[in-house]
């Protein structure tokens, strides 16, 4: 079973797209009031906490929570965007320090980080570099790229910055990855992959969003103007713009467990 686990949640854009790609969510992690509602009503058996720092080993292993293929986050960006004072590290909000050591703790098999554009040149670009160093230091192969929401079909820009990591101990760096899915309006996650040239994971996957002709459309029935809701819809990760990232990852962890059966039967 492939295993998702989400920091800063919100609310679960980020787990409907790994739903979608063939994910489990095992756990949540939310500390706003009204997002955690939202998580409730549609994952109310997924055990949640309130605040990262409580998140820990032994807290997981509590909730019989155990191997984790995903863990995905979407750290606060508030310290990072171009709209705000931009502290970066200096921000009472950085939590990235609480992200690296659940990834120590948690040893996930891939890591997903997601932040606003603004990550790419905060400190001069030294946070983001130290977000790498801090993955590689940590045992993981990293890759980013900047994803928008235009690319899956939508009005709106919503650059997103997308960092992909995947345990490195003696596994692959650098992966196959499909060429391109088939998408239209009534399904646009039934394809399976295909067999492509060795290419990096977002790189591949910012391609496939760009085709002509594959574009995931979106239903809007009308945002309601509450602030809680405003707020939400506004911080919240587009599920359709995360989900070929999600996609590809399954795609290669399937394809990675058929390869240990198939070696299992040879042996025996």
């Amino acid at each position: 079973m492939l295993t998702h686990f989400s920091l800063f949640t919100g609310i679960g854009g980020i787990d409907l797209a790994a739903e979608w790609a063939g994910f489990t969510t095992v756990g949540q992690c939310e500390f706003a009031d009204y997002p955690t509602q939202v998580l409730q009503k549609h994952w109310p058996d997924v055990p949640r906490w309130r605040d990262v720092h409580d998140v820990t080993r032994r807290a997981l292993s509590e909730k019989s929570i155990g191997e984790i293929t995903l863990l995905s986050g979407g750290f606060p960006c508030q310290p990072h965007s171009v709209s705000g004072k931009r502290l970066a590290s200096r921000d009472e909000r950085d939590l990235w320090d609480e992200f690296a050591r659940i990834i120590r703790e948690a040893r996930p098999t891939w890591v997903l980080g997601e932040n606003v554009r603004g990550l790419l040149s905060s400190e001069d670009g030294r946070f983001h570099g130290r977000i790498l160093r801090d993955l590689a230091g940590l045992g993981y192969d990293a890759s980013w790229g900047v994803f928008s929401a235009f690319h899956a079909g939508a009005v709106h820009r919503r650059e997103r910055v997308f960092i992909v990591a995947h345990a490195n101990g003696g596994r692959r760096a650098r992966m196959d990855i499909y060429a391109k899915e088939q998408c239209n309006k009534d399904s646009f996650i039934s394809s399976e992959p295909t067999e492509a040239a060795p290419h990096d994971l977002l790189s591949t996957a910012l391609r496939v969003l760009g085709e002509p002709g594959c574009r995931i459309y979106r239903n809007d029935d009308g945002l309601p103007e509450a602030l809680d809701r405003l707020k939400s819809h506004g911080n919240a990760v587009m599920p359709q713009q995360v989900y070929y990232i999600l996609a590809a990852i399954a795609a290669l962890e399937r394809r990675s467990y058929a390869k240990q059966i198939a070696a299992h039967h040879q042996a025996i």
